[in-house]
């Protein structure tokens, strides 16, 4: 007799916005819970880029992903990505890029920093790059002209990390990587303070490749949008400050849009 040929995992792709340790163990219980339901093994792939887990998806290497703001923008321009869900934090699908300092930095905006070194996330990051970028251009600088060194530091809790020892004089943030890490009391963000909020934006989504399987589509987005009321669902997502998942409009993406 053949043997049987064993069904396909389900394939994840975690854009690194927090470290990849960090990536791992916070999402890998979402992972394990949606390839449950599928009765699928799980699978989470992790690149270095926003940009490489994008590739994933435009190349349907994976099945769904989650993204950045700015990535989505972008994906969605390339290939039509396609929105499946979004995490609501606090009663809010929306989320702020945040200005950090050292705790001890006289600095208190953001022109202050010119001369200085500054912390970048990713290319494709919208808090942590585009927004930055946004306001130099405002202001009629570039990096380039404005700051003495700039660095990519890949994720955010690393910028975070960077400006609170005094590696660099700044960095632009993911508003709900810092609020978490400094929910949780992990010291770096008491070392830091934040002279400038800017925002809302569309809060970083749950995305697939458009021609992904109609029927796995749907069913992955009931499951997502139904964590929050089954009793193993709620408490992963208690665990990652999420009150649940809610189906978002790619509207809520157009003032990154106006951005690029």
């Amino acid at each position: 007799t053949d043997t049987p040929v064993p069904p396909v995992p389900l394939r994840v792709a975690i854009s690194g916005m927090i470290s990849p340790k960090k990536t791992y163990i916070h999402y890998s219980n979402i992972v394990d819970y949606l390839a449950g339901k599928l009765e699928l093994s799980p699978l989470i792939v992790q690149r270095g880029s926003y940009a490489e887990v994008n590739n994933l998806i435009r190349d349907k290497k994976v099945d769904l992903a989650f993204v950045c703001s700015g990535a989505y923008v972008k994906g969605r321009a390339e290939f039509g990505m396609e929105l499946l869900a979004a995490p609501q934090v606090k009663g809010q699908t929306v989320y702020y890029s945040y200005i950090i300092v050292p705790g001890d930095s006289p600095k208190e905006k953001f022109s202050q920093l010119r001369g200085g070194t500054f912390a970048f996330t990713d290319p494709h990051s919208n808090t942590g790059h585009l927004v930055p970028q946004n306001i130099l251009a405002q202001m009629g600088e570039t990096a380039d002209t404005f700051f003495k060194q700039t660095v990519f530091t890949y994720n955010h809790d690393r910028s975070i990390i960077s400006v609170a020892n005094g590696f660099v004089d700044g960095a632009a943030v993911d508003s709900l990587i810092w609020d978490y890490m400094n929910a949780a009391r992990q010291g770096y963000t008491s070392r830091t303070k934040i002279i400038q909020k800017v925002g809302p934006y569309g809060i970083p989504p749950v995305v697939v490749h458009p021609e992904l399987d109609q029927l796995k589509k749907e069913r992955l987005k009931s499951l997502l949008l139904g964590m929050h009321r089954d009793r193993e669902g709620k408490a992963i997502l208690e665990q990652l400050n999420i009150d649940c998942f809610v189906p978002i409009e790619d509207a809520a993406y157009d003032n990154i849009r106006e951005i690029l």
